[in-house]
């Protein structure tokens, strides 16, 4: 039997950028010491008080079909929060609760794509992202953010594809360089997406990991809250991640159309974890940062490592729990370096070429583990670079 096009076309025919960090999981498998910097999973667990609410709701009875878009408290809780951190008023009608971002992503590209429209996103790009908007039957096509500009997306770049596009996806603070877009970039892509009528989908997951600048909603922006969906989640603000409680935030009527989505689809998010969500954000700025603070810690000591050497380049790591390292003194690829890394030294990272076009020759460093653990590790990857130029050189 046949299947579709669509689900045999999800990665595009070539590599989902899962390689490395599925060798180093086999190795794991056959009892090898690895200490993975490979994804996005917090080394500190969700909170006791959270699990507590949750398993109290759950024996309360809350384990029955919720609301699917979600519970009345879960969306004006979340209206509320998104309203005091971007001055956008907001209420329950704009919120559609999801079974965590991933969910919420493929919900938005459905939303406003039709099958072979034109979606953009941005490269360097979170691995899912192109499989993501081949699933809702878009046509993904890369934006190219370089180095020399600090990984910053330009106007003048995406707009010879706007005319052509239905929406665009963008990420700040961003999964994988740690860079946080500024005002200019971000007024830029809304004034371009307000003359082409094309929609933004703005994914914020990491938007209480700021280090350095300021995170700026674009649905803030004049002419942009009807226009703007905005991809939230507990993941990374509350360490939630298997919890799988997102939300899109986002016009009254495209919610209802997003509802309609759900109904068909997952039927909502179970109860006791929106229950247990909502006590959650009920915690407040304290609780948020205080799971923020070990990647704030983290990026001080990666600072401190890679200081008065030039070597590894680290690109301005201004938020996000990730660290995305320029390699290419070494000469290799970041793939490759990341290969030799994990057989070397039995340390997982995340090639650069994982994540699109434009990031060759780096590496993706997650910073959860222990500070301990991560300083060590940073310190061999370093080490081990040097050794790499040091032998290059020797060849040359």
């Amino acid at each position: 039997m046949q299947l579709s096009e669509r689900i045999m076309g999800i990665t595009g025919g070539g590599s989902d950028g899962w390689d490395v960090f599925l060798k180093a999981r086999r190795m794991i498998a056959q009892g090898v010491a690895v200490t993975e910097l490979t994804i996005g999973e917090h080394d500190i667990r969700t909170a006791a008080p959270v699990l507590q609410e949750m398993h109290r709701t759950a024996l309360a009875g809350h384990t029955g079909y919720a609301a699917v878009p979600g519970t009345d408290a879960l969306r004006d809780r979340v209206a509320a929060r998104v309203h005091a951190r971007t001055g956008v008023e907001t209420h329950r009608e704009n919120v559609l609760i999801t079974p965590g971002g991933q969910a919420a992503l493929f919900a938005a590209h459905t939303a406003v794509c039709d099958p072979g429209d034109m979606a953009l996103y941005i490269d360097p790009y979170y691995a899912t992202y192109p499989g993501t908007l081949r699933g809702a039957g878009a046509v993904p096509q890369a934006i190219g953010a370089r180095a020399e500009n600090a990984f910053q997306p330009r106007v003048e770049d995406i707009a010879p594809h706007a005319g052509k596009a239905q929406s665009l996806l963008i990420n700040t603070p961003n999964n994988p360089t740690g860079v946080v877009y500024g005002r200019d970039t971000l007024q830029g892509i809304a004034d371009l997406c307000i003359a082409e009528d094309m929609w933004l989908i703005s994914d914020e997951v990491y938007d209480t990991q700021v280090w350095e600048g300021t995170h700026l909603s674009p649905r803030a922006l004049p002419g942009m809250a009807g226009r703007t969906l905005v991809v939230g989640s507990m993941s990374k603000s509350h360490a939630m991640t298997g919890s799988r409680c997102g939300w899109i935030i986002g016009p009254e009527e495209a919610i209802a159309h997003l509802t309609n989505l759900a109904t068909h689809t997952t039927y909502g998010v179970p109860g006791f974890i929106q229950d247990a969500a909502c006590f959650a954000l009920a915690q407040g700025d304290a609780f948020e940062e205080e799971v923020a603070a070990p990647f704030r810690r983290r990026r001080a000591l990666a600072q401190q490592i890679l200081a008065g050497q030039d070597v590894v380049g680290l690109v301005p790591a201004q938020g996000a729990m990730y660290l995305m390292l320029d390699m290419r003194a070494t000469g290799m690829t970041g793939e490759a370096f990341a290969n030799d890394l994990l057989d070397a030294h039995h340390i997982a990272v995340m090639p650069g070429e994982s994540f699109g076009g434009c990031a060759p020759g780096h590496i993706r460093v997650a910073m959860t583990v222990a500070d301990d653990v991560f300083a060590k590790a940073l310190q061999t990857v370093l080490d081990h670079a040097v050794a790499r130029c040091t032998a290059r050189a020797a060849a040359q």
